[in-house]
């Protein structure tokens, strides 16, 4: 049965590797970019069959998260799947930053990646409440929550509390037949990190490589599948055993 489902963060990276996943298992997908419009209409013109929708919002805006997940809701007619993607990760190393960019640098971090993924958990839990169906969230977080992100703290610290908002969401939705889980990726080969992707880091994992975005895809649609259900409230690590816990 084909499903409605909204990805943000999808331009580019394991946000279109997410919705083209979902849309070539027959999944009608609600592709959402924040300012990288023309990577976006690139993402939907590249995903297999119709009723596919563009939308842009900027996720620090509480109101324009409403009026993405209404969009998504009316463009889609309805949301079953809601993976939230859409992150900023700004280097701010603080023994480098000063402490205006510092806060900076944290306000905006937290500002996408915990309060508009919570805004827009919200507001796509109780579309699915209201409708009374089964539904669910999977949250891209990342194993800078557990192994630390010392130039990029906010954005570890950010990840940890998208784990810990999806555990939370967990328990509370359970009773609606709503699951909600998360993954926990290490380095991914996108354009975002391309610069980052030494040997050195590549020699992180014992398989000597990063993964791929459809590695991360494949992750999530499953933990969006009811056959994963009694996965609800997990965080799945995909690093590739260069972080273990």
């Amino acid at each position: 049965m084909s499903r409605n489902v909204l990805v943000t963060g999808a331009a580019r990276g394991i946000g279109r590797a997410v919705a083209t996943a979902f849309a070539e298992a027959g999944d009608r997908v609600a592709v959402h970019y924040g300012s990288r419009r023309a990577e976006a209409e690139a993402t939907l013109a590249g995903l297999p069959g119709e009723g596919h929708l563009l939308v842009g919002a900027d996720l620090r805006d509480p109101d324009a998260a409403a009026a993405l997940v209404g969009q998504a809701v009316e463009g889609l007619g309805g949301v079953d799947v809601l993976v939230n993607n859409a992150a900023v990760n700004l280097p701010h190393p603080i023994a480098d930053t000063s402490y205006e960019d510092w806060q900076a640098a944290w306000r905006e971090t937290v500002d996408v990646n915990v309060f508009g993924a919570a805004d827009v958990s919200y507001l796509a839990a109780r579309h699915m409440i209201d409708r009374g169906t089964r539904g669910h969230i999977v949250n891209v977080g990342s194993r800078g929550a557990f192994k630390g992100e010392p130039d990029h703290p906010a954005y570890g610290a950010s990840k940890a509390a998208l784990h810990s908002l999806g555990q939370s969401l967990a328990v509370a939705l359970a009773p609606h037949g709503i699951t909600v889980a998360s993954v926990a990726p290490g380095f991914v080969e996108t354009e975002r990190v391309s610069e980052r992707l030494t040997d050195e880091v590549r020699a992180q994992s014992p398989f000597g490589r990063v993964a791929a975005p459809e590695e991360i895809a494949s992750a999530v649609r499953y933990l969006a599948s009811p056959e994963a259900a009694w996965s609800s409230g997990a965080v799945l690590d995909l690093n590739g055993a260069s972080h273990l816990r």
